[in-house]
């Protein structure tokens, strides 16, 4: 199953820093080194096992989005699963910029109605303090949507130097709350891939009652390559006390410090197959649920061992990977 994937936006935008990051794990540091996407590169990522992310990069100088609208206008806009359109906080043809978006509106309006649209105002790490930053993300989300009339969008805030592009949607709003404006509340690449798997939160669901069976804190699903959060089981209640200590950034900070570490062991030619912390405060747990996925449980029961968290991923399996065909079999 195909699911094509839009990244439009003009020209040094980050549109293939972020894919860089996300689908060729390659750390920020390197986005530098590379160069302004010609035309269209597609890409063909397998994500999930079956579900393939047709993702098509376009390069965003005037004369290839003129291209894009005229003579490539049908091979551009038809068959669009998602358009992921990145405007640069900074710019400073913002007026041409959304000329450009308004005409990507149209083709998608004519050849792909259905399409999901996610507008991502990247580059905020370049605001500093966050109040402007909360200022300055709140004007570009009214900006964008009195740009895009009648369309449903979401507007999520990005950087590639932390982890707001792998974020995931929030669960409980009172685990968000005092988060930074660009941090607060946006699912960027994670929310992406659930608009991609419509019953992800079935996902959820299930890795809620597997919670309960292992007496777990959180348990956390991933994609194996990508390492984006595919699903969380939902929290138990908490006092407020509890409720503070919890980052709201602790999901994507997780998917970035696996990602460094399987590439620190790939740098040693080492392989990295699960990951068993037991600290004062908790005990965590990494490792294969399915074919496609990795799972992370936390716990904070001392009198729970990981050998008994280990035989519950195990016993687990079978069902997470009916589950899993299950939400791609509806998806196509």
């Amino acid at each position: 199953m195909k699911k094509k994937v839009l990244l439009m936006g003009a020209s040094g935008s980050g549109k293939t820093s972020m894919r860089s990051i996300i689908f060729s794990n390659n750390p920020a540091s390197l986005t530098a080194r590379l160069g302004a996407t010609i035309d269209v590169e597609q890409n063909h990522v397998r994500f999930l096992g079956d579900l393939i992310l047709n993702l098509w990069d376009c390069g965003g100088q005037d004369a290839f989005m003129d291209s894009y609208l005229t003579s490539q206008r049908a091979t551009i806009f038809q068959h669009v699963g998602v358009l992921i359109y990145v405007f640069d906080v900074e710019s400073r043809e913002m007026a041409k910029d959304l000329d450009y978006y308004r005409d990507c509106l149209e083709g998608l309006r004519q050849f792909s109605p259905e399409a999901a649209i996610f507008l991502l105002v990247h580059k905020m790490d370049l605001i500093r303090g966050e109040d402007l930053k909360e200022s300055t993300l709140e004007a570009k989300r009214k900006e964008l949507q009195e740009t895009s009339g009648d369309l449903a969008i979401e507007v999520l805030g990005t950087s590639i130097y932390d982890e707001s592009l792998y974020k995931v949607r929030a669960i409980d709003s009172t685990f968000i709350s005092g988060a930074a404006a660009y941090l607060n509340g946006l699912q960027a690449w994670s929310n992406i891939v659930h608009t991609l798997i419509p019953n992800a939160n079935i996902l959820s669901t299930h890795l809620s009652k597997f919670a309960q069976a292992c007496s777990a804190t959180e348990v956390i699903l991933f994609e194996r390559t990508t390492f984006l959060v595919i699903a969380t089981s939902s929290p138990e209640p908490q006092s407020e006390e509890q409720t503070s200590k919890l980052s709201n950034k602790r999901y994507e900070r997780t998917s970035e410090l696996i990602k460094a570490f399987k590439h620190s062991c790939s740098r040693v030619r080492g392989e990295f197959h699960s990951l068993e912390m037991e600290l004062a405060e908790f005990t965590a747990v990494l490792d294969e649920m399915t074919k496609n996925t990795y799972v992370l449980i936390v716990v904070h029961d001392p009198s729970i061992e990981t050998a008994a968290i280990k035989l519950n991923i195990r016993m687990a399996r079978r069902k997470f990977e009916e589950l899993q065909g299950d939400s791609l079999i509806s998806a196509s």
